[in-house]
């Protein structure tokens, strides 16, 4: 959801050529990152505690994977 509210934004800089939304854009990136990585992971990790460690390390926080991470195990 954060990657594509930038993604809006940064779209909106470009097609409107506009500093502005660029620099509004480059503070909501900070923004949610440090929200992330501040508030949201370490919420997060307690609630789940290794079950969220294991996700943590199998998904990339910021930029999804573009091939198959390979196969999973199930569960249960």
């Amino acid at each position: 959801m954060y990657l594509g509210a930038l993604l809006v934004l940064v779209g909106e800089a470009l097609f409107f050529e506009s500093e502005t939304l660029g620099f509004y854009a480059a503070i909501m990136a900070l923004a949610y990152h440090l929200f992330v990585v501040l508030y949201e992971e370490p919420r997060l990790s307690n609630l789940f505690g290794e079950e969220y460690e294991r996700y943590r390390r199998a998904v990339p926080r910021w930029i999804p994977r573009l091939h198959r991470a390979g196969p999973t195990k199930r569960r249960g």
